[in-house]
């Protein structure tokens, strides 16, 4: 079926587009640092990169990456049709995570990059925030 918008006209559309809540991702990690009683992280913190948890305090950037647009190696796959523009939207996505890893650390923060399917898996999740956390308050 043929788009009833320009590819102009539907580009736009598309960048008018936000999301909200994320309950499979950032919400899921949330649970996970409230059942671990993890303290002093915040939401919507004003530092570059736009982290989904920030740890002003200990300079923690807290990233959740989807597997479809971060490229997870396990369960990222690039879509058949417009193969293309995928490929170059994803590769992208991925120059801009390194863009953002580096200025962060330039900037003497520590990231902390967490795949959307290791959500699944609360151990690992608290294992890795905890093992940080630690890190941090120690050093």
């Amino acid at each position: 079926m043929a788009d009833v918008y320009s590819k102009q006209k539907r580009s736009w559309l598309m960048g008018r587009v936000r999301s909200s809540g994320n309950k499979s991702t950032e919400g899921k990690l949330i649970e996970i640092l409230k059942r671990e009683h993890l303290t002093g992280w915040r939401r919507k913190y004003p530092v570059f990169g736009n982290p989904d948890i920030a740890y002003p305090k200990s300079k923690l950037a807290v990233f959740v990456d989807g597997c479809f647009w971060h490229g997870c190696p396990e369960h990222g796959e690039i879509p058949s049709s417009n193969k293309e523009f995928w490929i170059k939207k994803l590769e992208g996505t991925k120059k801009r995570d390194l863009l953002v890893n580096k200025t962060l650390k330039n900037k003497g923060w520590k990231v902390l990059r967490i795949w959307e399917c290791e959500l699944g898996k609360d151990r690992s999740v608290r294992r890795r925030v905890n093992q940080i956390m630690k890190k941090l308050r120690v050093g």
